[in-house]
């Protein structure tokens, strides 16, 4: 696999296949790779005080009867109350569900579509983070095209049934800054029954319009934000140095061409941006509640990055994250509901990258030696060693801003690593996405290397 950055285009005169140009070196053409890729997103509104505008938009949409979509916590906050009073003063119909899960289940999921049903809303509106936004994903789903609940989930855990139709208008609105689910045709969930988180991916459930007002952030507490930043931060490093579209072989069709198609040039420039900002603002928004600056710079580059990863995809440090999050032990953190052990995305996430990020390095340094740049850190010379200097970026942001130390400071320990290594290895769809062929092996290694950084 050629190794390479940035955006060239190079003309090759003797049109020796379809794909008669090289955008990079690192997008040749694999014999049998795909020769095109394609960018989708949701349709988005970003500024502060535009969570103000949603009734309007709902009803050009043509909706009167709408869903509403959020948690009990969020819905004691300011921004619930100014979002209902737009949907009011639009005349709309409204049918509030305020029963989201903070990590959601396949029956979460499940009740939130029973709802739907039962309410017969002719549309959503979901004012929440990531898991109010997949769980309304997930509600117009089921609700619209119902089925059993593997059919729809990724293969091979479940079937990766092909959503059969259009789903009703969903605006998003979020309230946190790192998942980007509003741009997303993604919806990830616990299996409970399996002890497993996967997802459901498909462009059908991506949200029609995300509303981004930076002032719903205000309410954030650090650790939130850190999470939050950090799962900015991997989306867009996991997105760049992801395996290049031209690699993975070419759809049978063109209507089936993946989401995750792998790194293509379109989202190179997205996630580098959001790793510039991130970079420059995480630790920022974190100490200082009432930096707005920070925080509204964060929330922009949760979108790019969003953008990006919708149309690139992630690979290890969130292959990684989901046996972690799915078999946390007792774990709990501030910031969040403690009512049941919880381990967070954002964290579920970050405690692998810097792990995860010294194996793909030794794949594509290049890649990673501009990752290191927008991070706004010296490459050195030895391209051996670009893979440390980007985990001890990585580690020394996690110290500052209060993240566990690794595995272990979620409680996690060496008896546990082969589980979470068998249950990161069925993350086909994120494994494949790996700028390198990754083994069981190897994530039993980087597991063990992901116990403890400091």
């Amino acid at each position: 696999m050629a190794d390479g950055a940035g955006f060239s285009v190079a003309l090759r005169p003797n049109g020796e296949d379809a794909t008669s140009y090289v955008l990079d070196p690192y997008f040749a053409r694999a014999p049998g790779g795909d020769g095109a890729f394609a960018i989708e997103s949701s349709a988005i509104k970003f500024g502060r005080g535009v969570l103000a505008e949603v009734g309007a938009e709902a009803r050009a949409l043509g909706l009167r009867r709408v869903g509403l979509f959020t948690d009990r916590r969020v819905r004691a906050l300011e921004p619930y109350a100014r979002l209902y009073r737009s949907l009011v003063d639009a005349g709309l119909d409204i049918a509030v569900y305020s029963d989201v899960a903070v990590e959601p289940t396949d029956r979460s999921f499940l009740a939130a579509a029973r709802f739907a049903s039962e309410a017969a809303v002719d549309g959503f509106v979901s004012l929440g983070g990531g898991s109010v936004i997949d769980t309304t994903k997930a509600a117009n789903l089921f609700s619209t095209w119902p089925a059993e609940f593997l059919a729809y989930v990724n293969a091979p855990i479940g079937r990766a049934k092909p959503v059969p139709g259009p789903l009703k208008p969903h605006i998003a609105c979020p309230t946190t800054f790192g998942t980007a689910s509003e741009t997303t045709g993604i919806a990830v969930c616990d299996l409970l029954d399996l002890r497993l988180k996967s997802g459901i991916v498909s462009r059908r459930i991506r949200p029609t319009l995300g509303v981004l007002d930076p002032s719903n952030l205000q309410h954030l507490p650090p650790l939130v934000v850190a999470a939050n930043g950090f799962d900015v931060l991997s989306h867009a490093i996991e997105s760049f140095t992801a395996r290049p579209f031209t690699q993975r072989p070419a759809p049978a069709g063109p209507t089936l061409r993946p989401l995750s198609q792998g790194a293509n040039p379109y989202s190179d420039q997205s996630c580098l941006q959001a790793i510039r900002i991130a970079a420059q603002y995480l630790e920022r928004a974190v100490s200082d509640p009432e930096d707005y600056v920070a925080r509204d710079n964060l929330m922009f580059a949760g979108l790019l990055a969003g953008i990006g990863f919708g149309n690139a995809g992630n690979h290890l440090p969130h292959a990684m994250s989901y046996p972690v999050a799915g078999k946390v032990k007792s774990f709990t953190a501030p910031g969040w509901p403690d009512d049941e052990p919880l381990i967070p995305h954002g964290i579920a996430v970050v405690v692998n990258a810097p792990a995860a990020f010294r194996l793909t390095a030794q794949a594509t340094p290049s890649r990673h030696a501009t990752v290191l740049e927008a991070l706004g850190l010296p490459v050195p010379h030895n391209s051996d060693a670009i893979g440390e200097a980007l985990a001890d970026r990585l580690v020394a942001l996690m110290r500052t801003t209060g993240i566990p130390n690794g595995l272990s400071g979620v409680g996690y320990g060496e008896d546990d690593v082969f589980t979470l290594a068998d249950g990161a290895f069925q993350q086909k769809r994120l494994i494949d996405n790996a700028p390198r062929p990754v083994t069981l092996t190897d994530l039993e290694a980087l597991f063990r290397a992901a116990l403890i950084y400091w």
